[in-house]
């Protein structure tokens, strides 16, 4: 085991992936020498080269364009958007070029392409660098979608994405980037298959699910709860597209009751097509309705008022309540 944060565990893991894969390249605007806004791919380039770790002009569409070319050709582009919100002008060649390629050609077409986007607030920054846009992409079918939550899987799931076929976004926790935690460098172990969820705390009296940034605020609340008597059964999603209903299924039949929470805004976020699909799975097993606790239909704020933005453990200990009263 290798102790590391998060952002050494994918600048190590995007080593080991372009050492194993001589046709992978990174590709970005200041990854190179500057090593990226958060030094993620600090060093790369003087082991790379620039031919391998390039530096690309501040145009997202051409980033994307030129990523999906590339791999058409046979490469394996892994591309970084500085910023979430910075995605939206490669927005249509993710969505209606790069999601349909391989649909589009009957499966003779495959487009490897990796997109590593930074997303979430808490950083103490606007719009356009605090956004939670996973839902946008989610809802496109043909995009594979993960987000890891510790330095162990952030490690695995880089390498795990240039080795899929699909196109896949990872969607990092920024505001997570320094925090540490083991890593196995030489096994991914239960992160072998980075589609499937996570049960990080068994529980029995409601779960909690959550993705990337908030998945220490659930097992923060979880360990407050259990201080009022309260067991929570807190899992980690880790991939937004596909969705581990099963695992998420089972835990409901067991503990009756469920809290999805994310950084995204409620309405329109991933929670609610969980919350409807556990409705039609485990109907009879439910003892209350399911719970969404996220951020506010708004835009993002400033940064003095971020705190009171983003769900905190008190928003989802409220809405245990909320589940245990039914």
């Amino acid at each position: 085991m290798t102790t590391m944060t998060i952002a050494k565990a994918i600048n190590e893991g995007l080593r080991a992936a372009l050492t194993d894969h001589p046709k992978s390249l990174l590709m970005g605007e200041d990854i190179g020498a500057l090593g990226g806004v958060y030094r993620v791919t600090d060093g790369l380039i003087g082991e790379f080269g620039p031919d391998r770790v390039v530096d690309t002009p501040l145009a997202e569409s051409g980033i994307i364009g030129t990523a999906i070319g590339l791999a058409l050709r046979g490469y394996t582009p892994v591309c970084e958007i500085q910023f979430d919100g910075f995605v939206f002008p490669g927005f249509n060649q993710i969505t209606t070029q790069l999601a349909k390629i391989h649909s589009r050609s009957n499966g003779n077409l495959s487009v490897p392409v990796v997109i590593r986007i930074p997303y979430g607030g808490g950083i103490g920054s606007i719009e356009h660098h605090s956004e939670s846009p996973e839902a946008l992409f989610a809802h496109t079918a043909g995009l594979r979608i993960i987000t890891p939550s510790n330095p162990h899987d952030a490690y695995w799931m880089v390498q795990q994405a240039v080795e899929c076929q699909d196109p896949v976004i990872i969607f990092e926790p920024k505001r997570r980037y320094w925090l540490k935690g083991d890593v196995d460098v030489q096994a991914p172990g239960p992160s072998e298959d980075p589609f499937k969820a996570h049960v990080l705390r068994e529980g029995a009296d409601a779960t909690i699910v959550a993705y990337g940034p908030l998945v220490p605020v659930a097992l923060a609340a979880a360990n407050a709860a259990a201080e009022d008597g309260h067991s929570l059964e807190v899992i980690d999603l880790r991939s937004i597209s596909p969705i581990d209903f099963d695992t998420v299924t089972a835990s409901v039949q067991k503990t009756g009751r469920l809290i999805v929470a994310h950084e995204a805004p409620t309405f329109g976020g991933i929670g609610g097509e969980i919350a409807a699909r556990i409705s039609e799975r485990a109907f009879h097993s439910l003892e209350a309705p399911v719970i969404r606790v996220g951020g506010f239909h708004m835009p993002y704020p400033v940064a003095k008022v971020e705190e009171d933005y983003l769900p905190d453990i008190d928003r989802i200990l409220e809405a245990l309540d909320r589940a245990l009263s039914y």
